[in-house]
């Protein structure tokens, strides 16, 4: 019976189109249905516009394969173009499907970072998660958009043959351009080293080329640094693999400060030690762990007292250190004003001769 309705090409043609588009429509609900199911759920919580994230890339799938159908062709009239369609079917599907890896690559960096707070003062893990997914990211995006391009190129016969006897005749070229890609090879390279040894991690605290900064970007070829003035260090990746440089953060965010003060041999260190308890006692940039006083060096002219206090982060030293410095020396002008570091003349009295010489000193 069916083959009595059916006799007719075109007639048939057009029932597999509707019945093909019907079942890509189906799909593409389940699918829309499935990700809106478990973006409610608090145990799976997708983020946010998931479904209008992945959305087009479906939709141009769902097309490709579409246009891949014989019965669209024969629809049409078009059935003397079937290389066309074939190759347009086959581009749209990699173009489309690398875009879906892409998207969906982003929305679990985005499910797993956002479980952590980089923001917050104990952030040593959510930095090192963020840093691996950061730079893992982009090396997964790199692999997968140069993977794309290359079956892209070769679903082309023609191109396929062009390759393969330059492949077959290259040999020293190949040699040629290795060798000058062979900077470009160690600098991605040291960038895979970093995502894995880490031995920075976004937002560091670091010291590098003499300048205080934080690691604001790290891709596969530069890291950014922030400098304290806003300024931007870029260096290469391979900086941080062959150079020496401070990492502040690299174990734990809380960190010493120092604070230097030179005075006389007159000053008295049980009265600083006891004004440093007091200025940090109510001090909530403080997280009273360490607190102070040493002699660290005499001069003939003054000695050298270090004061030394513990922060949370670098930033949070730093503005302690300020502070501390500031009020010590505040003290000393106020209470001690003979401790602060003089210089010493001596002067000879030759007014009176045939008398011994009697020193002054100012």
């Amino acid at each position: 019976m069916l083959k009595g309705i059916f006799q007719d090409q075109s007639q048939q043609s057009l029932f597999v189109l509707i019945f093909t588009l019907l079942a890509l429509v189906v799909l593409y609900l389940i699918a829309a249905r499935l990700l809106r199911h478990y973006g409610k759920n608090p145990k799976y919580l997708l983020p946010s516009g998931t479904v209008k994230k992945v959305a087009w890339p479906l939709f141009l799938i769902m097309t490709s394969l579409l246009i891949r159908l014989q019965s669209l062709r024969t629809i049409l009239g078009l059935e003397d173009y079937a290389y066309f369609f074939r190759k347009s079917s086959t581009l749209l599907f990699i173009f489309a499907f690398t875009w879906l890896i892409i998207r969906v690559l982003r929305l679990v960096k985005r499910l797993i970072i956002e479980r952590y707070d980089i923001e917050e003062t104990n952030n040593l893990k959510a930095r090192k998660v963020y840093t691996q997914f950061t730079i893992l990211e982009r090396i997964i995006i790199f692999i997968v958009v140069v993977l794309a391009m290359g079956l892209a190129l070769m679903s082309f016969e023609e191109i396929r043959e062009i390759g393969v006897s330059v492949f077959a005749s290259a040999g020293v070229a190949g040699i040629i351009i290795g060798f000058s890609a062979q900077k470009l090879i160690a600098t991605i390279l040291a960038g895979v080293q970093i995502a894995l040894t880490q031995p920075i991690r976004m937002d560091d605290v670091v010291i590098v080329e003499g300048e205080w900064g934080k690691i604001e970007e790290i891709t596969l070829t530069f890291v950014v640094v922030r400098i304290w003035d806003k300024r931007r260090l870029v260096l290469p990746t391979t900086y941080f693999i062959e150079s020496p440089f401070q990492n502040w953060t690299k174990t734990s965010s809380d960190i010493l400060g120092a604070v230097f003060l030179y005075t006389d041999y007159r000053v008295s260190f049980e009265a600083l030690r006891k004004e440093l308890k007091r200025i940090l006692k109510d001090n909530p940039l403080w997280d009273g762990e360490v607190a102070n006083i040493q002699v660290t060096d005499s001069k003939p002219g003054h000695v050298e007292i270090r004061a030394l206090v513990s922060a949370a982060d670098a930033g949070t030293a730093w503005e302690l250190r300020v502070d501390v410095r500031e009020k010590l020396i505040s003290f000393l002008q106020r209470e001690y004003p003979e401790s602060l570091a003089h210089t010493r003349i001596l002067l000879k009295d030759e007014s009176v001769a045939g008398q011994p010489d009697k020193p002054k000193t100012n």
